[in-house]
């Protein structure tokens, strides 16, 4: 399993997500409508498949521990590297939960990516739904706090899109439902892992849950020139 962590979206695409992948030779992305995350196990190759996956779309990333992708400056601008880490769950630690969390379906499409893009614009897609199950918290009838799931392996699935609307924020939501969704895959008999930023403050609820700094995790950011 520690092979498949070390490259998470290479495995993914390889595995569970298989269906929602584009291959070029030695690099693997994810259809544009689902998820704009690539990743590569020949860093030489990359400069050619960004070309190809700069025609399907403007903003994409890819995704290594430490090794560092080739690209054509003809075609495509790099933003920036967002330096990134990744965290797998030890012992779970549980938390009583206090909310009611509802399993989202498509009826919450818009209200989902509305407030993704509010608080962490950038990489959700309308159809990165498909990539795994979603469970919010509402009030007054509004989504105010999301958590989901997108990658995932035989072996492990990736809690993600942890999100809350910034007027309802400390107040443990995150907290619960980060609880909940790892208690969900927990009973599918897999690993829950996650990423996030270096230097996050979110890393402390995720460690008061049970995870784990494991290793770097670094996101490679690239525009359409």
């Amino acid at each position: 399993m520690d092979k498949k962590l070390i490259n998470p979206v290479w495995h993914s695409l390889c595995e569970t997500h298989k269906l929602f992948s584009l291959e070029y030779e030695d690099v693997k992305f994810y259809d544009p409508k689902i998820c704009p995350f690539g990743a590569f196990t020949n860093a030489s190759k990359t400069a050619i498949a960004l070309n190809e996956y700069a025609k399907l779309a403007d903003s994409f990333f890819l995704v290594s521990e430490n090794e560092i992708p080739t690209f054509d400056t003809n075609f495509v601008i790099l933003d920036k590297k967002i330096e990134g880490c990744q965290m797998v769950l030890e012992n779970f630690i549980e938390v009583e939960i206090t909310e009611q969390i509802v399993p989202l379906s498509k009826i919450h499409l818009e209200e989902i990516y509305k407030l993704i893009w509010l608080v962490m614009p950038g990489y959700y897609q309308k159809r990165t739904f498909e990539m795994g199950k979603y469970f919010g918290i509402f009030k007054n009838n509004k989504l105010i706090a999301i958590a989901g799931q997108r990658m995932q392996t035989n072996d492990w699935i990736e809690v993600s899109a942890i999100v809350t609307h910034p007027d309802h924020t400390r107040k443990g939501y995150a907290k619960q439902l980060t609880a909940h969704i790892t208690q969900e895959i927990l009973k599918e008999n897999k690993q829950p892992i996650l990423h996030t930023t270096k230097g996050n403050t979110a890393i402390g609820l995720y460690e008061n849950l049970g995870y784990k700094l494991t290793r770097d995790m670094n996101w490679w950011h690239f525009y359409k020139k």
